[in-house]
C-alpha cells in the first residue's frame, strides 16, 4: 500500500530510526515502524484490519480517518488517500478498496473528550 505523511516530521520518524527513538521513545519508535511495514506490505487496507495493533475506523469528529494502537494510549491517525472513501449501499466503508494512506499524526485522542 502506498502512504504519505501529511507531517513532515513523520515522515523523517518513518526514515531516520535514531530521530524516531529520539522523538518518540524506544518503545514507540519500534511499534511506529512496525505499524508501517504491515501497511507497506498491504494490498489494501483490508489485508491489515485483524493484525496486531487494532486497526479500525473512528467517529463523530474523526470519522473519515483510521487509527492503530502504537504504545498505550498513543495512536497512529490516518486516512484513506481515496477521495471520497469507498462506501456500500449501506454506507460503511469498503477497507478492500483503499489502497493508500495518508498518516496525519501520532496522539491520544481518549484526553481530547
Amino acid at each position: 500500500m502506498d502512504i504519505s505523511f501529511r507531517d513532515k516530521d513523520l515522515k523523517k520518524y518513518a526514515n531516520e530510526d535514531r530521530l524516531a527513538i529520539r522523538k518518540l521513545g524506544s518503545k514507540r519508535a519500534q511499534v511506529f515502524k512496525q505499524r508501517l511495514d504491515d501497511l507497506r506490505a498491504a494490498d489494501t487496507l483490508e489485508d491489515v484490519r485483524h493484525l496486531p495493533g487494532h486497526y479500525h475506523e473512528l467517529k463523530e469528529n474523526r470519522k473519515g480517518q483510521w487509527s492503530c494502537d502504537l504504545d498505550q494510549p498513543y495512536r497512529l491517525i490516518f486516512t484513506p488517500h481515496e477521495d471520497p472513501i469507498p462506501t456500500n449501499p449501506d454506507g460503511q466503508y469498503v477497507w478492500v478498496e483503499i489502497r493508500g494512506v495518508d498518516v496525519i499524526e501520532i496522539t491520544n485522542y481518549h484526553k481530547e473528550r
